[in-house]
């Protein structure tokens, strides 16, 4: 399947060192939701869990949260998504392209308080709706781009 093709999914990838959150889009690239987070321990065990995730979905592309600096600049943090993210081509022949993901934890705290959540239940979401939101940004943007 090509990257131009008009339908597929999108699975989103917000890295992190224990917990790594998972989005997808629906087939036609209009929604983001969760699909919750995985812990295989580890860099490259990480790289083969997505890898195996965007083949089980059949993703036409992987997005991965890059971490920026609010001036813009990467930082330390964001080396380290790059450096998965080499790990994770090694690992599949789908495309893999970047988002900023400045404010996406902090506005994805602002939807557990809105909505009470409760605290012991944040762990395992954040991550996920952190990869949510920020995989939806991208497909807006994207969407806006061919306007």
């Amino acid at each position: 399947m090509s990257e131009n093709n008009m339908n597929g999914r999108y699975l989103g990838v917000d890295y992190g060192d224990v917990r790594t959150g998972l989005s997808q889009t629906d087939i036609t690239r209009y929604l983001a939701s969760g699909i919750g987070y995985i812990k295989p321990g580890g860099m490259r065990h990480t790289a083969v869990a997505v890898a195996e995730k965007a083949r089980e979905i059949g993703a036409v592309k992987i997005v991965v949260g890059l971490p920026k600096n609010m001036n813009g600049s990467e930082g330390e943090r964001a080396e380290k998504v790059r450096a998965f993210a080499e790990l994770l081509r090694e690992e599949t022949d789908i495309p893999i392209d970047f988002m900023d993901e400045r404010l996406t934890t902090v506005e994805a705290y602002n939807y557990l308080n809105a909505t009470d959540t409760a605290s012991r239940k944040r762990k395992g979401v954040i991550d996920t709706l952190s990869a949510e939101i920020m995989l939806q940004n991208y497909i807006d943007r994207e969407k806006a781009q061919k306007r």
